[in-house]
Parts: C-alpha cells; structure tokens; sequence
C-alpha cells in the first residue's frame, strides 16, 4: 500500500497528474510501518514528516533535534524505539530530498485527517523540536507559523503555545539587555 494512499493523495480513479505518481518517500515510509493500522501509519508517517520539516527549515538538522524527533516519535506514534529512529531517518532523507515538494501536501493531509488538539498537539512538538538545541531560529519559528497557518490553526493559539518557548527564542535572545 503505498503512503499515498494512506494520506489519501492518490488521485480519483481515471484521474492522472504529475502528482499522482508514488513516491521514494510514500515506498520508504509505508515499508517502515507496513505492521501498523493504516490510520495510525498515516498520522505517524505525516507527523514525522512535519517534525523534520521543521527540523530542516534552517538546512541544519542538528543531533539533539533528531534525539527530540526520535522521542516525540516514539511517545506520540506509541512506536518501538527502533522502528521510532527508523520512521525519524526515513522522515529527514526524505524531507531534504523532496521537502521542497512535499510539505504541503504532507501537511494538507494531515490537517484533513486530524482534529483541533492533534494540531496544537503537534505545534507544540514542532516547537520542542525546533528548541532541542537549545535555540529556536528565525527560520525555524517562520516555518512553524507556515505549519500552523496550513493546519488552520489561529494566530492567537500560535503565540499561546509559542509563549512557552520564549526563552529558547534566538529573536528575543538577540536582543540588547
């Protein structure tokens, strides 16, 4: 079954575009999580996506934010901790290979699929990634407000959850004392 098909991408019978073609992320992802429900490999293979989406926003994914990933994988997707590090891996050579054009589909599918406390859920987890090493860069944080506005998520929730991030903020950490 192909991750398309999980996230519910593939096109309507007859229909065909350059879109519609399965993908090395789709074969890679659903291999690594063939034994799971459907569903559960759906939202665990795009909210790994997303993670690392994030992750690369600033073309660095540093060791500390695959450690959060692996965590958050793990707890979040109620995964093994081996299958959890494969899923994470799968997600960032993935991401850095066809992020560019996938995000937003990844991240459209999500939001179709999930409910309100899922996306603040994973906003938040965006943000714990993003903070791993210690510093949430600007490119980061723009990215997670472009996560957030696909996911429909309000501008109010968006700094609510941001607020608890401030000191690992490297916008408010440049400012003169």
């Amino acid at each position: 079954m192909s991750i398309l098909r999980l996230l519910g991408l593939e096109p309507a019978e007859g229909s065909r575009d350059a879109g519609a073609e399965e993908t090395e992320t789709v074969r890679r992802i659903t291999r690594a999580l063939e034994a799971l429900d459907p569903a559960r490999a759906r939202y665990v293979a795009s909210f790994a996506f997303i993670l690392s989406r994030v992750a690369n926003a600033d073309l660095e994914i540093s060791e500390p934010e695959t450690r959060e990933m692996e965590r958050i994988v793990r707890e979040w997707g109620r995964l093994p901790e081996p299958q959890a590090i494969l899923v994470v891996q799968i997600a960032k050579s993935q991401n850095q290979l066809f992020g560019g054009t996938e995000n937003f589909l990844v991240t459209r599918q999500f939001h179709a699929t999930a409910g309100p406390d899922q996306k603040e859920d994973l906003l938040r987890c965006l943000f714990a990634v993003s903070a791993a090493d210690d510093s949430i860069s600007v490119v980061e944080e723009n990215e997670i407000w472009k996560i957030a506005s696909e996911l429909g998520i309000n501008h109010t929730d968006y700094v609510s959850i941001r607020a608890d991030f401030r000191d690992k903020r490297r916008v408010l950490k440049d400012l003169p004392a």
